[in-house]
Order: structure tokens, then sequence, then C-alpha cells
């Protein structure tokens, strides 16, 4: 069974949210028709959501249902993976590297003052910046016709 046939009915994302925070989805729904099973996917998006993975992060459903979008529901597994680093609760493994954390810096009038002198590197320099000695492609020939 291939990847997203696998996920496609929404059985394992469901039991997925339900690890990273048992009781999150109340019912999974394990048999019944298309709707039954694109509820099931339905219901992991807004697991994502109360879990605190950002909207811009979770794939539509269309993009399981119909296998159109593979690497968009993908992705939205990596975010719930980045998303467990914040739950210390959780002590499985985490999927993913752990996301940066605020490094909140106070600077003072003085210290922004005293920035506003220096001339950065990247304002660059001009030393060196000739063109001698450059030849690109061939040059070109004038002939003189009699």
């Amino acid at each position: 069974m291939s990847f997203e046939d696998s996920l496609r009915d929404g059985i394992l994302l469901c039991k997925l949210m339900n690890k990273l925070q048992p009781g999150i989805i109340a019912k999974v729904n394990l048999s019944g028709g298309d709707y039954k099973m694109m509820d099931n996917i339905s219901q992991f998006q807004k697991a994502c959501v109360k879990y605190g993975v950002p909207d811009v992060d979770l794939f539509q459903t269309v993009d399981l249902w119909e296998k159109k979008n593979i690497v968009n529901v993908t992705m939205t597994i990596f975010a719930v993976g980045r998303t467990a680093y914040r739950h210390p609760e959780w002590r499985g493994p985490w999927l993913g590297p752990k996301p940066s954390e605020e490094n909140k810096r106070e600077w003072s009038e003085e210290q922004l003052r005293a920035g506003e002198t220096v001339i950065g590197l990247q304002a660059g320099s001009n030393r060196g910046a000739t063109q001698a000695g450059q030849n690109f492609g061939a040059t070109r020939k004038i002939l003189l016709g009699k």
C-alpha cells in the first residue's frame, strides 16, 4: 500500500493526534463510506489547530482525498512534529529539527546610537574593483574592405 493510500481514510492521522494528545479526537470513523473517511481528515485538521499547528501549515482535504498534493500532506505531518516540541507532556520521539526559540534582547539608547557610526561590511569596498585584464568572449574583428 502506498503512502497516500495508507493515509487517505484519515484513520492513521487521527490515531497520531490521539497519541500526541489523548482524547483530542473523540470519535474516529473506522468504517463507513467516503463521507466518514473525509470526516476523519477534517477532524485531524481541527485537532492540529487545537494542538497548536499554524493554519498555514495545514493541507486541504482534497490534497489527500484526491491524492493531488501529497507534498502538502507531508509538510503538515512535519508541522505536527515541530509542534510536538512545545508540548512537554509528550515524551515520545519527535519528527524533524527542534524549532528555534525566541532570543529577545534589550538594547539601551546608547548602544543603538553607537551602531549608527559603524560602517558595516555590507557597504563593501571599491578597492581592487577594476576591469583590467578581463576578457569576455571573442574579440571584435573589424574587416576593412577594398
